[in-house]
């Protein structure tokens, strides 16, 4: 199981990699854009700037969701990560309905027989130059994400996609207009569109899903499933119940009631749930909450008093 400093430190590298090439491509693709007369390539310039505000939102928050509990926040400040991921969804689900409402807008322009402005070559040059840089930095930073097992890196990689998804339709409508003739220039706002719509479903995708902690959604069935096959392989569980789990930012909380034998010791009963704990927190890491509550073994719904219950 990874520690917490080298898990932040892989946040943290992959993090600032991927900023310092959204601020190149900002910068590019607005140069470009106005030298080009690009209206689409400007646009994109503007996405990739929301790529490089939701890199400070994961540098942040990931800081404050690493720090320990303290007393005003006893289960950690894991939520600060899914806060972050809501957020980083929020702003694409901007970028994606002002991209798609661009795109819709210029369509009309051309129906009704407005010419719309042909782009420069060196706006497809960045085009396809964001393109290729746009899904490197997804790549590297979706595979870190899933390796520290973070919602926001994988939602900020998700981000960098959205941009390069956005790009092939900023390269797809520019090459069109400049290879194709001016009265083919509506190709540009057509892909925008189409591209605007898999940004908006991304966006949506990472909002329900931190939506889903925040309003303390249980784990999945197969997670449970193994939650309770740990705790049962205990010697002297004779079966669980009132099992609740939820996420906590990177970490999982986990309560349950355990039956036991009524005529065992208190200490006999605190060491096999702490056996318990141990389990738990080496399969599912080190910062998992774990809450038991031990009760004695029940017949037709009522405790079986220690005098009446010989097993152990």
């Amino acid at each position: 199981m990874m520690d917490k400093k080298t898990r932040e430190k892989k946040i943290y590298k992959v993090t600032v990699l991927g900023s310092v090439v959204n601020i190149v491509l900002v910068v590019l693709k607005f140069v470009f854009g106005i030298l080009g007369h690009s209206a689409a390539m400007i646009a994109d310039a503007v996405h990739s700037l929301s790529d490089l505000i939701t890199d400070i939102v994961v540098l942040l928050f990931v800081k404050l969701s690493n720090k320990p509990q303290d007393s005003d926040h006893d289960y950690g400040h894991g939520k600060y990560e899914t806060l972050a991921t809501s957020l980083i969804g929020l702003a694409l689900l901007f970028v994606g309905v002002m991209i798609c409402y661009g795109g819709v807008e210029k369509i009309i322009m051309a129906l009704n027989g407005e010419p719309l402005q042909q782009p420069g070559y060196v706006a497809f040059i960045a085009a396809v130059l964001s393109v290729v840089l746009k899904e490197w930095v997804y790549r590297f930073t979706v595979k870190v994400g899933k390796a520290v097992d973070s919602q926001a890196v994988i939602a900020n990689a998700w981000h960098h996609r959205s941009d390069a998804f956005s790009s092939i339709g900023t390269a797809l409508g520019i090459g069109g207009a400049i290879f194709l003739g001016s009265r083919w220039a509506v190709l540009d706002p057509i892909a925008a569109v189409v591209v605007s719509l898999f940004i908006i479903k991304t966006a949506l995708t990472l909002i329900r899903q931190a939506s889903d902690e925040l309003l303390e959604k249980s784990l999945s069935d197969d997670v449970e499933k193994e939650i309770k096959s740990i705790a049962e392989s205990e010697i002297g569980v004779s079966g669980i119940h009132n099992l609740r789990t939820r996420r906590i930012g990177n970490n999982i909380a986990i309560e349950m009631h355990l039956r036991m034998p009524g005529d065992i010791s208190l200490y006999e009963a605190h060491r096999r749930a702490s056996d318990i704990e141990e389990k738990l927190r080496e399969h599912f890491g080190e910062d998992t909450h774990v809450g038991l509550h031990v009760e004695p073994l029940k017949v037709d719904g009522k405790y079986v008093a220690p005098e009446n219950d010989g097993e152990k």
